[in-house]
């Protein structure tokens, strides 16, 4: 299966932090090395914008051998689809930049539930049990080209698929949960207090277990619990939040646009 993994090195919180050197090596590359793992991604395709910001990014995309397709940088849902076109596919992973802690066999066990329901599109993250950062979307190549070409708000514009998961009435929605709720633990990377979490828990596993797990974390948190502290002041989805606030600014302009 065709995964596809968000980056830029334009971030505003934190300015490239895809490369940011992570126990010696981009922090992209530290995800790259885990999403490797999973057995249900058969191609990993990186997408990133044309903007020379994100040069670098495509350089390291050749010294790792994965491929790299550039695109729009604010029309994220064009550049995903226009990546998605150059593999044709049935259904494909959607993943963020800014995950270094991916767990490979969630990725699979979503993809695997995605199937077996015969989902239009399934997340791990909508009614989230899992630490933020662990987030894992498979959806229907049908369905991402009908979102290119239907989505108007920002929001559908710059998150990809707002427009699938808005819309139950029209698609298929499964929604991968465990019992435990770890949603409250915070993996992803926005800021610098989030870099340093995944720093921390880097130098204490990476070294003695390169492909350390989901549980190995878990298990280092409980007998040092000031990590998870390091970010816990933080919230979900800030990114996504701003992008809503731009979605009624547009519903504004379109009602104040001259009607004929």
């Amino acid at each position: 299966m065709l995964a596809i993994l968000q980056a830029r090195c334009s971030s505003n919180r934190l300015p490239g932090k895809v490369l940011k050197p992570l126990l010696g090596e981009p922090m992209i590359a530290r995800q790259i090395e885990r999403l490797r793992r999973s057995r249900r991604i058969s191609r990993l395709l990186v997408a990133t914008s044309t903007e020379t910001s994100d040069d670098p990014l495509a350089t390291l995309c050749g010294d790792l051998n994965v491929g790299c397709f550039r695109g729009s940088l604010d029309d994220v849902l064009d550049r995903f689809y226009q990546a998605a076109k150059t593999f044709p596919t049935e259904h494909l992973v959607r993943l963020t930049g800014d995950c270094p802690l991916a767990d490979p066999e969630l990725i699979d066990k979503t993809v695997d539930f995605h199937i077996s329901g015969n989902y239009d599109y399934t997340s791990n993250a909508l009614q989230p049990t899992f630490p933020d950062g662990l987030d894992v979307e498979v959806f229907r190549f049908s369905c991402l080209e009908e979102a290119w070409l239907e989505a108007q708000l920002p929001s559908e514009r710059e998150h990809v698929t707002p427009f699938l998961y808005h819309r139950p009435e029209r698609y298929r929605i499964g929604s991968y949960r465990q019992d435990t709720d770890l949603s409250g633990l915070r993996w992803t990377v926005d800021g610098a207090q989030d870099f340093r979490l995944i720093e921390a828990i880097y130098t204490a596993l990476y070294p003695t277990r390169p492909a350390f797990t989901t549980a190995d974390i878990i298990a280092l948190l409980a007998r040092r619990p000031e990590l998870a502290n390091i970010n816990a002041d933080l919230t979900r989805n800030q990114g996504y939040l701003k992008s809503l606030l731009a979605d009624e600014q547009f519903a504004a302009l379109k009602r104040a646009a001259p009607q004929g």
